[in-house]
């Protein structure tokens, strides 16, 4: 992926349907094409709605820098990136309740130093705000990051996010190593945008992240994006280390496949780790309507039970501790 490259946002076309039976039951499974189709879509899986583990909220001044970058194609983005949904806050809390979203992430992420505490703070006033939210945190690499991620467990922040194709830093970093270990030791999962996309550095790749988990082995890193366009490589890391996850965000949709598609020889692998695969979106920075990306996870042809975990059960076992489905 180079920076010279132009995408275009491609819409989902057509409508398949599918028969399933649960116990006694049989629903008509339709591949959801406009948003308003999403809560019909997973009330027929039999799930009691959406987890998804990688959308943002970010302060209002970040998210308008957010934006710019999107909407001029930046250095960091790479391509045209047309943006869906635009509202604020409370619209946009609203079309994920409206979509059936009941547990989501804000995942704050710091690009440079100094500005963890603020993002944190911000992020931790919205969650206590919104019952659905996960409270969300990130730290960088810079004095005092291993103490503040050890306050913020402490006092009982859910997801961690780190954006290494944005920062441009080290995962072996001295100054952020106690923080993993930290993260490691609590459990806590922490969701690593470690690939090369949309456009890479010298810091993003499987390579690096492996190295951490050899570090850390009891990490609970969540590879963002299935580690688009270096899927093998990531892929590879979630089967060799139990405590590493892989989120769906943006990954198979049209706008993904046209530029780095993910190899269809690597299906079974996934089906293998149904387990370990949690629903993503990056709503609300994304070129397409929501229901794209679930349209996108059933076009994998992996089935309804692989849906099920990706888009509920799993989200909910990791973090709640709990299988049930309620």
């Amino acid at each position: 992926m180079t920076s010279g490259t132009r995408w275009r946002s491609v819409r989902p076309t057509g409508r398949r349907s599918r028969r399933w039976a649960a116990g006694s039951r049989a629903a008509t499974l339709a591949e959801p094409v406009v948003d308003a189709d999403v809560p019909g879509w997973w009330t027929a899986l039999g799930i009691p709605g959406l987890f998804d583990v990688h959308v943002h909220f970010l302060p209002p001044p970040i998210l308008r820098k957010v934006r710019e970058q999107f909407d001029r194609a930046g250095p960091l983005i790479g391509r045209e990136w047309p943006l869906e949904y635009r509202g604020d806050d409370d619209e946009r809390v609203g079309q994920l309740r409206a979509l059936g979203v009941r547990h989501f992430s804000s995942l704050p992420y710091a690009h440079r130093p100094g500005i963890a505490a603020y993002l944190n703070e911000w992020s931790a006033q919205f969650a206590a705000g919104t019952p659905e939210c996960l409270s969300s945190a990130t730290f960088y690499p810079e004095p005092g990051a291993g103490a503040y991620v050890a306050e913020l467990v402490a006092a009982g922040t859910q997801v961690f996010k780190v954006h290494v194709q944005v920062g441009d830093f080290d995962l072996l970093d001295p100054l952020i190593d106690d923080a993993w270990g930290t993260l490691a030791e609590a459990g806590t999962p922490v969701v690593v945008h470690a690939s090369g996309g949309p456009v890479g550095n010298d810091h993003t790749g499987p390579a690096p992240m492996r190295k951490l988990m050899e570090r850390h082995p009891t990490l609970t890193a969540v590879i963002a994006h299935m580690g688009a366009p270096e899927y093998t490589g990531f892929l590879a890391v979630a089967e060799d280390f139990e405590r590493v996850r892989l989120d769906t965000t943006m990954a198979f949709t049209d706008f993904f496949e046209e530029m780095a598609a993910f190899p269809r020889d690597l299906l079974p692998r996934l089906s293998d780790l149904q387990d370990r695969i949690l629903l993503g979106s990056d709503f609300p920075n994304i070129p397409y309507p929501y229901a794209h990306q679930l349209a996108a996870l059933e076009r994998l042809g992996l089935g309804e039970d692989w849906l099920r975990a990706v888009c509920w059960d799993n989200g909910h076992r990791l973090f709640s501790g709990d299988d049930a489905r309620n």
